[in-house]
């Protein structure tokens, strides 16, 4: 998936919950257009899909969501423009009650095998059937720390301490609420300075300490690149939703452990593996089952400023 040049861009969630031994769906009924659909809305200037999906359903339902993988994105005309809506799967964090409003007076927690006809529109039933399809699923968010001062201006003698940029700091204060968003549980880093400063905000946020992991670092992967991709399939194989701050040249040890971990060598997003950007990320959704390694149902890309580069579901 990719930003457009749609008119209107909109992110939106299909809510999900086991309820007496059966998925249901929230939807919401909006009086003005007399209809039942999923919560949505616009975004707002400057503001990332994701930010957006999150937002939306907590004004709309009172439901903090936690998402999960991306879903299909839905475009249609509105007026003389087109309108392009994200959606992704989600679960509860927390409920912070629903207060009826002029746009939002009811909403429903409905079973999946009613969609049909508890919502007006055929493509939100099509997005709630594809929902279905995914399990309860784990995060690793693998980031790349945001810009960093040019080497050639850089005048310490260790690069470990090559700080960000007022670009790179600008960056990081972004991310936060867009990985908050995948309800992040442990945060992992380089001890590199330019590493640590991109997820300190985020730190700080979720109120997490950072855990060093010298073996992503550069020096590290260049000392024992076999290393740096044992470390990486532990903490993919750890069912705790995570993220991992590193290095641009260490993303092809990364990419071998998500290769190993789906039993290939070669990873869809990662082909190039140089190209993520600074600040950008990919989220890589982990079913746990019975077997020791977890099973990559989804993995998508983002980064900072509003856009999501591109994802790839392989349920």
């Amino acid at each position: 998936m990719s930003g457009s040049d749609a008119a209107v861009r909109a992110a939106g969630v299909v809510l999900l919950r086991e309820h007496r031994r059966q998925s249901e769906f929230l939807s919401i009924h909006r009086p003005k257009h007399r209809d039942w659909s999923l919560p949505k809305g616009k975004l707002e200037a400057g503001e990332h899909p994701v930010v957006a999906a999150v937002r939306e359903c907590q004004e709309e339902t009172g439901y903090l969501p936690v998402l999960g993988p991306a879903l299909q994105v839905q475009e249609y005309q509105v007026g003389a423009g087109r309108k392009q809506v994200m959606y992704w799967t989600a679960r509860v964090r927390a409920d912070q009650g629903f207060v009826a409003n002029d746009e939002v007076d009811t909403i429903a927690w409905t079973p999946m095998t009613i969609a049909p006809a508890q919502l007006t529109y055929p493509g939100d039933a099509l997005l709630v059937r594809s929902a279905l399809a995914f399990p309860t699923t784990v995060p690793m968010i693998v980031l790349r720390h945001a810009q960093a001062i040019k080497r050639s201006d850089f005048k310490g003698k260790d690069d470990l301490l090559r700080p960000l940029s007022a670009r790179g700091q600008r960056e990081a204060t972004q991310l936060p609420a867009i990985i908050d968003a995948f309800g992040v549980q442990a945060l992992h880093s380089s001890p590199a300075l330019r590493c640590q400063q991109t997820v300190t905000p985020l730190a700080t946020q979720v109120r997490m300490e950072v855990i060093e992991e010298p073996t992503l670092s550069e020096q590290g992967f260049a000392a024992d690149s076999a290393a740096a991709t044992a470390r990486t399939l532990a903490l993919l194989r750890d069912p705790t939703p995570t993220v991992v701050c590193t290095h641009r040249p260490v993303l092809p040890g990364i990419q071998a452990a998500l290769g190993d971990i789906r039993g290939s060598a070669a990873f869809p997003l990662l082909t190039d593996p140089l190209a993520l950007r600074p600040g950008a990320m990919l989220v890589v959704h982990r079913w746990f089952g019975a077997r020791r390694d977890p099973v990559i149902l989804a993995v998508e890309q983002y980064e900072v400023g509003g856009l999501m580069l591109d994802g790839s579901m392989t349920a």
